[in-house]
């Protein structure tokens, strides 16, 4: 009972690799935490259910876009400094409509806001053009 009090409130994290210390080792038990944390973000945003992959190709493509996301979210909070969710919740408001009628097609994105737009800045990238792909249709006179 006494060794199981002292471990109250402590993680035991063990590893099989020798090389590590004990910082290395608690140091990658953290990111594992925050990779984890933001695969549940991706998750939850995107509505993934788990999906059973049977072949190599998809598992692979699987493993490297777990891999990607947690990365891309990182590089996004380095630049910008501001946590994930906040970047997430802000972008997430930039938005893109479709009209379509007999006269053609046309898609026009919302105006950046001053916080969407420092973000894009913080990332280097261009807002998205205004208007775009404007398309003549084929509407045709009826006598």
């Amino acid at each position: 009972m006494k060794a199981a009090e002292r471990l109250d409130g402590k993680y035991l994290v063990s590893t099989s690799d020798d090389t590590l210390t004990a910082e290395d080792v608690a140091l990658g038990y953290r990111h594992l935490l925050e990779v984890e944390r933001c695969f549940r973000t991706l998750k939850t945003d995107l509505d993934l259910r788990p999906v059973y992959h049977h072949s190599e190709r998809r598992i692979r493509s699987h493993v490297v876009l777990c891999w990607l996301a947690p990365l891309v979210a990182r590089i996004c909070e380095e630049r910008t400094g501001r946590p994930w969710p906040t970047i997430r919740d802000e972008m997430q408001r930039l938005q893109v409509v479709a009209y379509r009628s007999p006269a053609g097609e046309a898609q026009q994105c919302t105006e950046p806001t001053a916080d969407k737009a420092a973000i894009l800045a913080a990332l280097g990238t261009e807002p998205p053009p205004r208007y775009w792909g404007l398309q003549p249709g084929t509407a045709q006179s009826q006598a």
